[in-house]
Formats: C-alpha cells, sequence, structure tokens
C-alpha cells in the first residue's frame, strides 16, 4: 500500500512530465518557419504629368516604386497615369480586375467623378489610400494623405489683407472643382471676411494650368481696371498670371501669390528678381511618395493607416526659401 507521504512525490514526477512535455511543444514550434506576410500587389493611379505639379507626382510614384520594390520583395508596384476622369475610372477597373491589385494609392483626377470607381474596387477587398484631392464619400477610402489645405488657404489670404494694409481688391483663380480645391477657396474667403475692406472681385476655375491661367487673368485684366492683388492659387497658374500682366502693361497689380513651392517662384523668391513675388506656401508633391511608402510599409505589416494623414504647409519668404528649393526636382 502507497503511504500518503509518498504522493506528493508522485505529484512532482507528473507535473514534470507535464512541463517537460510543454517545453517540448514550445520548442518544436519555435523551430517551425515564420509564416510569410501576404505579398503587397499595389496600384497607382495618378494623373498625367498635364503641368509641373503633376510632372513633380509622377517623379515621386516612379521614386516610390524604384525604392520600395527593391526594399521589400514582397511588394510589387504598378503605376498607372490619366489625361481625364474617365481614362483613370477605366484604369481602375483594370487594376482591380487584370492585375488583381489588393491595395491602391490613388490621386483623383477629379472628387465627384472618382468616387464611385474607388468605392467598386474597394468593394472587392482592396485597401484604398487617396492622396490629396479628396472623395465626396470617405467611406470609399481606407486613408487620407494631403497636405494641408486649409493652411493653403489661410496663409495667402492672411499675406495678402496685411500687405495691404487691409484694404484693396482682389482675384483669384481656382483649381480643379475638387474637395481640396474647395477646402481651399473657404479657407481664403474665412480669412477675408476679418478684413471687410478687402474685396474678392472674383475667383474662377483656371485648371492649375498655365494657358488657363492665361486667358482667366486676361478676362479679369479687362474687367476690372483697379486688382491689388492676384491669389493664383498655384505656381504654374502664377506663370500664366505673370506673363498676362506683362502683356497688358498693367502696373496696378501689387502681389501675385501662387502656392506649392515650385523650384521657379521659389528661386524668384531668393533673387528677389520680381517685386509682384516675394511669398509663396509649401504644398511638395513628394506627398504622393510619403502616401505610398505609408501604405505599403503598413500592408506588408498586416497594418492600417491613420484615417487621415496631413503634411503641414509653411508660408515661404526670403528668409527661408533656401530650405524649399529643390533645384533638380521637376517641380
Amino acid at each position: 500500500m502507497t503511504s500518503r507521504f509518498n504522493r506528493p512525490s508522485t505529484r512532482r514526477i507528473a507535473l514534470s512530465a507535464i512541463a517537460g512535455a510543454s517545453l517540448a511543444v514550445v520548442s518544436a514550434l519555435s523551430a517551425l518557419p515564420a509564416v510569410a506576410a501576404e505579398k503587397v500587389n499595389l496600384g497607382v493611379s495618378i494623373p498625367a504629368a498635364t503641368h509641373s505639379f503633376m510632372g513633380g507626382i509622377n517623379y515621386w510614384a516612379n521614386q516610390a516604386k524604384k525604392d520600395l520594390e527593391k526594399a521589400h520583395p514582397d511588394l510589387k508596384i504598378t503605376i498607372k497615369t490619366a489625361a481625364n476622369a474617365p481614362e483613370q475610372a477605366n484604369q481602375l477597373q483594370d487594376l482591380a480586375t487584370v492585375t488583381k491589385i489588393n491595395t491602391l494609392v490613388i490621386f483623383p483626377f477629379e472628387s465627384a467623378a472618382l468616387t464611385k470607381p474607388v468605392e467598386q474596387v474597394k468593394s472587392k477587398g482592396v485597401y484604398v489610400t487617396v492622396v490629396d484631392r479628396g472623395l465626396t464619400d470617405t467611406s470609399a477610402q481606407d486613408a487620407y494623405v494631403a497636405g494641408d489645405n486649409t493652411a493653403f488657404g489661410v496663409i495667402p489670404a492672411e499675406y495678402i489683407a496685411k500687405k495691404l494694409n487691409g484694404k484693396g481688391n482682389v482675384v483669384a483663380l481656382r483649381g480643379i472643382a475638387t474637395t481640396l480645391d474647395n477646402e481651399r477657396m473657404d479657407a481664403f474667403n474665412a480669412v477675408l471676411k476679418n478684413h471687410p475692406d478687402v474685396k474678392l472681385l472674383d475667383a474662377k476655375y483656371a485648371n492649375w494650368n498655365r494657358d488657363d491661367a492665361f486667358k482667366v487673368t486676361q478676362d479679369y485684366l479687362t474687367r476690372f481696371k483697379d486688382i491689388d492683388a492676384i491669389w493664383a492659387a498655384d505656381d504654374d497658374m502664377a506663370v500664366g498670371v505673370l506673363k498676362a500682366i506683362e502683356q497688358a502693361k498693367r502696373k496696378d497689380i501689387k502681389i501675385v501669390f501662387g502656392g506649392a513651392g515650385a523650384k521657379g517662384m521659389v528661386k524668384t523668391i531668393m533673387d528677389g528678381d520680381n517685386k509682384m513675388i516675394d511669398a509663396d506656401v509649401s504644398y511638395s508633391p513628394k506627398f504622393i511618395y510619403d502616401a505610398i511608402k505609408l501604405t505599403a510599409e503598413a500592408r506588408l505589416k498586416g497594418e492600417k493607416l491613420p484615417a487621415k494623414t496631413i503634411i503641414p504647409s509653411v508660408l515661404i519668404t526670403k528668409e527661408n526659401a533656401k530650405d524649399f528649393y529643390h533645384p533638380n526636382s521637376p517641380f
């Protein structure tokens, strides 16, 4: 008969056996190969390089593809460029059904026209990051990355109002009908409400295009005999504005304020070559690189981005212009 004094010893032996078996299982599991993360097949959909800012977008998107595919063997990036919204919508279908992407980074050509096509891609299980030009329905995206469009409108409005000592006539050139353009214009108008003697005579779309800006400015110069400042809302448009002013030989315009920090405009500020241009607001096309990188690396880890990532926009003047001057960039 087994003594009761021997039972604890028996129990210890049993527990030791269980512990040893558990360690063996853990050791065996740790020796198994790690489960590979899902390969990321990432599509990038952007407008074609119709003007220099978009040239910068195309440059930085291709740079991201080069850098990231080299760094991550499980990543494939396909870039599509579109000349208009319908073409971009068709390309999205190809990316989803032919290329079979599981991740999308899109810079929409237009907000409203691309919302439904993006929504259809997302419904197939594709992770979607929208860049810069937001969609009209945010449920069609997983993440949004952009520059600070509110600051993009606030900064020039405050600068113009201050330079005009709170009194003068202003005209504006808008971009394309997008959510970001609305944000910029709303922010600009909100500042001017605090300066009732600064009058916004008109604001027309010029499509972020030099030739369109030239035509819109010609119209303004014909209609309005006294203009103190022009907010071009883009450095490409500012080039068209300056050409129209020069051709019309107008001397009343004191300020032309563009936007985005194009290298030519920043150099003009640095050198003091044009008395109408002594400030700009930053909005670098490099954010497409950042958006692709953030999205790709998050998806490779099986993670998500924050719902919104905003890259600050700041005032560029002669004092800090050198920090924004990138002579080798296409923009």
